[in-house]
């Protein structure tokens, strides 16, 4: 079985919480967000030593609420998702598999995440993405396959066309990619862009259009696992679901 690690993003502060705390830590019945990250990793088949944590605004915060079992790295500045993923480099290295994922989606069961592993190993992947179908996509970024059902790109919704902005599969945020495709399409990821920041989503287009593997999807059974959480509001919701679960 390929080594797991994963890679947990959980530098951001989270102003629309209204609240001093990094995001991450806010609970949920109880238990901080990002240790529902944590545990659906490890379900996935990651040791809690291949966890490492992107840790930036209040860090030592978010380490006195986790504790030393997993690994830390620092994102001083917050210049996007690539950037956060870049700061774990030498944590990614070129062995076995890493997913990346977010400290704010309690939801995420390692159910799922164990189905993405499973789907990225037998279908020998470069990167599989997780996504899922919606009702109402706006805001998110779309997943655009051709003809065959096979991916071609994720586009943003600022920057999709009106046909494209009717697709109604979404992207996650969370990911599995081959370790060593991982680190090479890092070191060539650019801030070339209108918000000047390094997006985690352009080692997709560098691995499509370099030919270093197939990128595909596993579409979520439930929608709600992929929920970010980045309001009390959404907070409140995220802990019902939670106890509708128990």
């Amino acid at each position: 079985m390929a080594r797991v690690k994963a890679v947990i993003l959980a530098a951001g502060k989270g102003t629309r919480m209204k609240s001093e705390l990094p995001k991450v830590i806010h609970k949920a019945l109880g238990k901080e967000m990002v240790k529902y990250s944590i545990e659906a990793a490890m379900d996935a088949g990651a040791a809690a030593s291949d966890v490492c944590l992107v840790v930036g605004h209040k860090a030592e915060l978010v380490k006195e609420a986790v504790g030393n079992q997993v690994t830390y790295v620092l994102q001083e500045e917050q210049l996007g998702t690539g950037h956060a993923v870049k700061c774990a480099s030498d944590f990614i290295g070129e062995e076995g598999l890493t997913m990346v994922l977010c400290g704010d989606t309690p939801l995420i069961t390692g159910k799922t995440l164990q189905a993405l592993v499973d789907t990225h190993i037998t279908e020998g992947n470069a990167i599989t993405v997780l996504t899922a179908k919606v009702d109402d996509p706006t805001g998110y970024g779309r997943i655009i396959k051709d003809s065959w059902g096979k991916f071609v790109k994720i586009v943003e919704q600022k920057d999709a066309t009106l046909e494209e902005q009717r697709v109604d599969e979404i992207n996650s945020g969370m990911y599995i990619f081959d370790s060593a495709i991982l680190s090479q399409a890092l070191s060539k990821i650019t801030n070339d862009n209108a918000q000047g920041e390094y997006y985690l989503t352009d080692t997709i287009e560098i691995v499509k259009s370099e030919g270093l593997g197939e990128v595909a999807t596993l579409v979520v059974d439930d929608v709600n696992e992929i929920k970010g959480v980045n309001s009390p509001e959404q907070l409140k919701e995220a802990e019902d679901i939670l106890s509708s679960r128990a």
